[in-house]
């Protein structure tokens, strides 16, 4: 069963309308290139379209009614948004979950070291990456310093025209004879994966230690204590992200794709927050939520495996004026979710690696994976048949373009979702997204036609009775 390429089947309006959706991604992706940078431009749109914190609604102390709109934010790294449906809350909703975490290179909590008068940051990865995509590459610095005091400064260098960038440096070729024998995961080793920092000493003066050795260090130290007020022992509760320098940008001769990094899996992320953005009239509830650390687990307070979305909903019950464990648990059950996921999209290059009737394509629209995990389905959720069926009505009458795919051949390799943390609570769940190209890498690549067709299969998806 062949999916048509759906660029044959624009109009000029819906051209025009394909456009506009994926100008506003790429500049999400811009803006979000952390969690919580994510979360900043999440709220921020939110609250322009009339969403209200949980914490104002409570504070109002006023019964939620359809029409509503309700947000909750967690640690700044997670966030639920609601648009209250005719339906009682017990009667279920229906859910878009994504994740913003993405693959990166994290700042160790004692980083800041010297080493032949070159300073270094030193670094743990984050997620499933091949580490040697990540060297000689042009690198920004994103995050926090929290310091004692309660405040909280933003870090942001190497995305301005006029701002440094950062790299990790990969050993030149005419002494890489031992090193292109290793295999792919050893040519560049984790600890090598640290930041070249600065390499200019410290100019010499009343204030220096005439002991001092690591002058480039001490230089290093005076900048940020200048651009952020920052000592050294700031380093250890601040949250500081490598990701790669550069905008989002239009891929291909004929400008049909997008290049970025992070859209595993803010490409579903943000068409999933798109899509509540724009609906206005729901039978059930339509909720969004956007978590944390799917790349390690789902673990931790802003995870999926946390019980944020529990006790968000458990509020949002109370203030239905019912409050009560077992509507809880019925709302939970009788919810319906998207585990809105990237798939992998067939890359001819590499074709051996995929099953290609069962494969994602560019330009083929949404990607639904009944399931996913590893070999023999291992960690998988396995959407039911008769929930499928009823996404395929959805998905046909709001002429959206869908495909069904796998990840990969069977003994190739795998991977998982949210999917099956929600599946626990009873409700069905099945797992769709966009597929990408070079999935993980620090630049990855989608379809416009793929992003717009996520965007209007999730809208529709919250808008089904």
């Amino acid at each position: 069963m062949s999916q048509e390429n759906v660029w044959r089947t624009y109009s000029p309006s819906a051209m025009e309308e394909l456009e506009k959706v994926n100008r506003e991604y790429k500049l999400c992706l811009d803006e979000g290139k952390t969690e919580r940078e994510c979360i900043d431009a999440s709220v921020e749109r939110l609250v322009k379209k009339g969403y209200k914190s949980l914490e104002a609604v409570k504070e109002a102390k006023q019964p939620l009614k359809s029409g509503d709109k309700v947000y909750a934010v967690c640690m700044n790294k997670a966030i639920a948004a609601f648009h209250i449906g005719k339906q009682p809350l017990s009667e279920g909703m229906n859910i878009l979950g994504a994740h913003i975490d993405s693959p990166r290179i994290d700042i160790k909590q004692n980083p800041l070291y010297e080493n032949d008068e070159l300073a270094y940051l030193d670094t743990h990865y984050y997620g499933g990456i091949k580490k040697y995509q990540w060297v000689t590459i042009p690198l920004a610095l994103h995050g926090v310093i929290a310091k004692k005091d309660g405040s909280v400064v933003k870090v942001n260098i190497g995305e301005k025209e006029d701002d440094p960038v950062f790299v990790i440096t990969d050993l030149l070729v005419h002494l890489a004879a031992k090193q292109l024998e290793k295999k792919a995961n050893e040519v560049i080793e984790g600890e090598k994966l640290d930041l070249l920092f600065g390499s200019r000493p410290i100019e010499k003066d009343e204030t220096l230690d005439k002991e001092e050795k690591d002058t480039v260090k001490a230089n290093v130290m005076r900048l940020l204590k200048e651009y952020y007020d920052m000592e050294e022992a700031d380093f250890a509760s601040a949250e500081l992200e490598i990701v790669p320098a550069g905008k989002a940008r239009d891929c291909g001769i004929d400008r049909s794709m997008v290049l970025a990094y992070g859209q595993d899996d803010r490409v579903c992320s943000f068409t999933s927050l798109f899509a509540i953005l724009d609906v206005e009239d729901v039978d059930k509830t339509a909720c969004c939520i956007l978590v944390d650390k799917e790349e390690i687990g789902s673990v931790g307070a802003t995870g999926m495996h946390s019980r944020f979305f529990e006790n968000v909903l458990a509020e949002l019950i109370a203030l239905e004026g019912s409050e009560s464990e077992l509507k809880l648990r019925r709302a939970l059950a009788n919810s319906r979710m998207l585990s809105s996921d990237v798939s992998a999209a067939y890359d001819p290059m590499f074709g051996e690696a995929f099953e290609k009737r069962s494969s994602a394509f560019f330009g083929k629209g949404l990607v639904f994976n009944k399931f996913t995990g590893s070999r023999g389905k291992g960690g998988s959720n396995d959407a039911n048949a008769e929930y499928l069926a009823k996404l395929r009505k959805v998905m046909d009458d709001a002429q959206v373009a869908y495909q069904y795919a796998e990840l990969g051949k069977v003994d190739v390799g795998g991977g998982g979702t949210i999917a099956y943390i929600m599946a626990n609570y009873g409700m069905e769940v099945i797992d769709s997204g966009v597929a990408v190209l070079s999935m993980h890498a620090p630049w990855e690549i989608t379809s416009k036609a793929d992003v717009y067709e996520a965007y209007k299969g999730y809208k529709a998806f919250l808008t089904a009775k």
